[in-house]
């Protein structure tokens, strides 16, 4: 059996060599690169790709700085629609991991999963599999056979887009339009556009009830 050719896409240099570390134990699993943020995931992915044999999985943490988790896997699923990208997490599995599925996700492991699950979850999506633990598979199951639920009852990720959901987070946290438009690299108002229809999406007023909205939601996460 050939060689599963990995790339470790997280911005903390500690993270990476642990999960090498782990990886060294699987005679089948190698990792071929590693990337420190999305940008680089991506050039990575290019350059290897050239070659005989290219990257086989990608694992990608979710929260990076710049361009987060989600808004990489879109281009990734893009640019790479085969290629199978392994969603990495400290957050529960009811604040990514149904959203990160529907936006072409292999699979969705938390940070806190033993070694034997990462690479039993390498092997499955290497081999065109979805890697899906059974709360994952619970949420799922919820998401497409439950009754409507109440806006603030629901997962965020399913009322907001990718991008909407990056600009609610940072208005959750008390970030102004303008720092927001810089950080994000959109003119304010654009931002301004997204929020508004963050605030029609999710029911609520003003900022002050977002941030409500957005504790609620933690605390149904946790």
């Amino acid at each position: 059996m050939s060689t599963i050719k990995v790339l470790v896409c997280d911005d903390h240099l500690i993270v990476r060599q642990g999960i090498r570390q782990i990886l060294a134990d699987a005679d089948d699993i190698e990792v071929a690169a590693e990337a420190g943020s999305g940008i680089e995931a991506i050039r990575q992915v290019r350059e290897h790709n050239d070659g005989a044999q290219g990257i086989d999985v990608v694992l990608l943490d979710i929260a990076m700085p710049q361009r987060d988790g989600l808004d990489m896997l879109k281009q990734f699923k893009n640019e790479f629609p085969k290629l199978p990208v392994l969603i990495l997490s400290t957050y529960p599995d009811r604040q990514y991991a149904v959203f990160s599925l529907k936006l072409g996700a292999a699979g969705y492991l938390n940070k806190s999963a033993d070694s034997e699950q990462m690479i039993a979850a390498i092997r499955k999506v290497a081999q065109g599999g979805l890697f899906i633990t059974p709360s994952v598979a619970e949420l799922l199951a919820f998401s497409v056979g439950a009754g409507p639920l109440d806006r603030g009852d629901r997962p965020i990720q399913e009322l907001l887009s990718a991008r909407e959901h990056q600009v609610y987070r940072l208005l959750s946290q008390g970030q102004s339009v303008s720092e927001i438009s810089a950080q994000l690299s959109l003119s304010p108002n654009t931002v301004s556009t997204y929020r508004s229809r963050i605030l029609e999406k999710t029911g609520v007023r003003n900022d002050v009830e977002l941030a409500l909205f957005a504790m609620r939601q933690s605390s149904l996460a946790g």
